[in-house]
C-alpha cells in the first residue's frame, strides 16, 4: 500500500512539474501553477481569454475552462484536438506540453513579435 502511494506522489510531482514547464514556457511564474483560481487567471492570460471570471459561475465555468484550455492550446501552436487531450487526459498533456517542443507563440497563438518580423523584411 505504501508503495501505492509513493508512486501515486511521484506521478502527481510529475504532472505539476509539466504544467510548471508549460507556464514557464509562456513566461509566467511556475508556481502559479499551484495556486487554486489564479492558475486559471494566468493560463486565461497565456491564452488570450478576457472573461476568466466567469469561473465562478455555476456550470458557465465548464464552457470558461474548455475556452481556457483552448486558448492555451493555440498559444502553443497546437489544434482543437490537443484541447481534448488536455481536457480529459490533462496527466498526459500538460507534461507533453512542458517537456516537449512546443514553443509559447503567444495569447490565442498570435505571435506578438510578427509585425516587427515582417517590418524588418520589408525595409
Amino acid at each position: 500500500m505504501a508503495i501505492a502511494i509513493i508512486l501515486y506522489l511521484v506521478f502527481i510531482l510529475f504532472v505539476i512539474a509539466g504544467i510548471w514547464k508549460t507556464f514557464e514556457k509562456a513566461g509566467q511564474p511556475g508556481w502559479a501553477c499551484i495556486i487554486p483560481f489564479y492558475n486559471y487567471y494566468i493560463m486565461a492570460k497565456m491564452g488570450g481569454v478576457k472573461n476568466w471570471w466567469l469561473i465562478f459561475i455555476p456550470l458557465v465555468n465548464i464552457y470558461i475552462i474548455i475556452v481556457i484550455l483552448h486558448g492555451v492550446s493555440k498559444a502553443f501552436g497546437k489544434d482543437a484536438g490537443y484541447t481534448v487531450g488536455l481536457i480529459f487526459l490533462g496527466f498526459i498533456f500538460w507534461p507533453m506540453l512542458g517537456f516537449g517542443d512546443a514553443r509559447y507563440i503567444g495569447p490565442n497563438g498570435v505571435n506578438e513579435m510578427k509585425e516587427e518580423v515582417d517590418a524588418i523584411g520589408n525595409n
